[in-house]
């Protein structure tokens, strides 16, 4: 089975605040140690349940964030912070399984550091009217390629929002919110032989499994200001239903995202503007 990794950072156990998320300090270094034995258990976890291949998105910030020799299974390494398909990069057809680690919930969810791609710029997304975070709104691709996604990791709020729209998806729940920059994490020892357990437990089921749902994959976006939302309205795709509502739909799942992601790299630089 050929399988497809997009890892993310403020899921991991243990990590709480943005210095241990972004830039190259002490904090960030550390908190990279953590997601990498993370990731690396997810691939161990795949291997031992029937996995042969692995291909590791780094999806998280500048998109650099693990070493490329320190990757279990010799997985191959997607990484560098422009990629058409952003989370998704990679994905297609060739696949029998996704898996989404170290995943965070929603903007405006109770989870720690949650925020949905921009937080400078979207107040919350709903995909087929179900508010949901980037889980949801990247499983749009995995449903456009008929791959189905088989396991998340993360806090609480991130396991809870995909399995509303992909219920048999198997879950890892590293830690439990407190506040959104404080946590309780499982010992990063306990939240790796989690993962790798059910990692191994959904290669088991992968067999049975079927691409997310997710139809017609129409997504809601209310952005912060007036601004964002008239600049998103520019990309092909999102039409502006409100002062600060957009409505995102493609003639596929696949359009959809492109035009999601296109509108938030359209809008940074507005988002920017306080």
């Amino acid at each position: 089975m050929k399988i497809f990794l997009s890892s993310d950072m403020e899921g991991t156990a243990g990590v709480v605040d943005w210095e241990q998320c972004t830039g190259d300090g002490p904090s960030a270094m550390a908190g990279r140690r953590l997601l990498l034995a993370e990731v690396n258990a997810a691939i161990e976890g795949a291997l031992a349940g029937g996995a042969t291949e692995v291909v590791v998105n780094d999806s998280h910030s500048r998109m650099r964030n693990l070493p490329a020799a320190e990757l279990a299974g010799q997985a191959s390494y997607i990484s560098g912070s422009y990629k058409p398909l952003y989370m998704m990069q990679g994905l297609d057809a060739s696949f029998d399984a996704c898996l989404f680690v170290s995943y965070h919930g929603s903007v405006g969810a109770p989870a720690g550091l949650s925020h949905t791609y921009n937080p400078r710029a979207v107040v919350e997304v709903r995909l087929d009217g179900t508010v949901t975070g980037e889980a949801g709104i990247n499983a749009l691709v995995a449903a456009h390629y008929g791959v189905p996604v088989v396991l998340v990791t993360g806090d609480r709020c991130a396991c809870e929002e995909a399995a509303a729209l992909i219920p048999d998806v198997y879950q890892a729940v590293v830690k439990e919110h407190v506040s959104r920059v404080a946590a309780h994490s499982l010992h990063p020892d306990r939240a790796c032989a989690l993962i790798r357990g059910q990692a191994q437990a959904a290669m088991a089921a992968a067999g049975g499994a079927k691409p997310p749902g997710l139809e017609p994959g129409v997504l809601e976006v209310f952005v912060r200001t007036t601004d964002i939302a008239e600049a998103a309205s520019w990309v092909r795709g999102v039409d502006r239903t409100g002062p600060r509502q957009l409505r995102i739909e493609g003639p596929d799942r696949l359009a959809t995202y492109r035009a999601f992601c296109a509108a938030i790299l359209l809008t940074r630089s507005v988002a920017e503007v306080v």
